[in-house]
């Protein structure tokens, strides 16, 4: 079983075995599907060309004639081309990209969380999530297996290339939608864990431990808690660097974006009332592929 993510900024893949509900091989390229969407409401052709080729390094990887079941989000869901985009990767690879809705990408990132709690020993039926993605961000509140998902229209991608000044500024604009959702909904002592996911809480974790991006390890930044001041140590530390050091602990083109994120992350753990969180590089495409293994095992 294979499932695909093509996210804002990110291609992942990961094969799982049906029966045993694991994983056997993962791949992920940064392509910056959402780079330039906020000015033309298009997938633009660099973006375009950086999935296609993501895609044919990954095709040397995977058997894409198995069972593969791909999902896409926010930037396809914005895009006036990404109908384009989705028929042109079908005819290439005979792969079929679903659009999907915020709801289920918080559905299927919350499936994935929850597996990944269990792995970990953590409990796995009250706690808070966000997953901050390159252009949109699902946040998720479970008490007692009970849960309340949205999502909001801003990622990384997003919010880097629409406050390019003044970003703090924007970003306390941005989140502000945030707060009839959280008032509904997230009484502070109601959770006692707040799991973060995608992306920039990864990497700042796996920097914190001295991994470069090309030894990037995931079983050892699952289960890892970051506390507000490690998100703030990571920031110093990033932005003093030049761009070639960075980039060896960020990846190709991202040193800009990670930077961003982990404002983001302050700014949401703040709204949420936590200075801690677990990270967990479990996400949308691990939702993806459990949901289908236990489609095929209770057939």
């Amino acid at each position: 079983m294979i499932a695909c993510d093509l996210g804002s900024n990110t291609l992942r893949v990961v094969e799982f075995n049906p029966f045993t509900c694991k994983p056997i091989q993962t791949f992920e390229k940064i392509v910056r599907t959402a780079k330039g969407l906020h000015d033309t409401k298009r997938i633009g052709i660099e973006a375009e060309e950086n999935i296609l080729n993501a895609l044919q390094i990954a095709s040397a990887q995977f058997d894409f004639t198995q069972p593969s079941v791909c999902v896409t989000t926010e930037a396809m869901r914005i895009a006036t081309n990404a109908n384009e985009i989705i028929e042109r990767i079908y005819t290439t690879f005979g792969l079929k990209f679903q659009i999907i809705s915020g709801e289920e990408e918080a559905h299927y990132t919350a499936l994935a969380i929850e597996h990944a709690l269990r792995r970990e020993g953590l409990r796995d039926d009250t706690y808070a999530l966000f997953d901050l993605g390159g252009g949109s961000t699902e946040i998720t509140f479970c008490t007692h297996g009970i849960k309340q998902s949205q999502s909001f229209p801003f990622g990384i991608v997003t919010t880097a290339e629409r406050f390019k000044e003044k970003l703090n500024k924007g970003i306390t604009h941005t989140l502000a939608m945030l707060d009839t959702f959280i008032g509904e909904h997230a009484p502070t002592n109601q959770y006692q864990q707040l799991i973060a996911t995608a992306g920039t809480p990864t990497t700042v974790a796996a920097f914190l431990q001295g991994l470069d991006y090309e030894h990037y390890d995931s079983a050892k930044v699952n289960g890892t808690s970051l506390h507000v001041s490690d998100f703030t140590r990571a920031y110093t530390q990033l932005t003093a660097m030049t761009l070639q050091e960075a980039e060896r602990y960020t990846g190709t083109h991202r040193k800009d974006l990670v930077e961003v994120g982990i404002l983001l992350c302050l700014a949401i753990m703040q709204k949420l009332g936590f200075e801690h969180c677990i990270v967990m590089d479990d996400g949308l495409r691990e939702g993806v592929a459990i949901s289908n293994c236990n489609k095929v095992v209770s057939s």
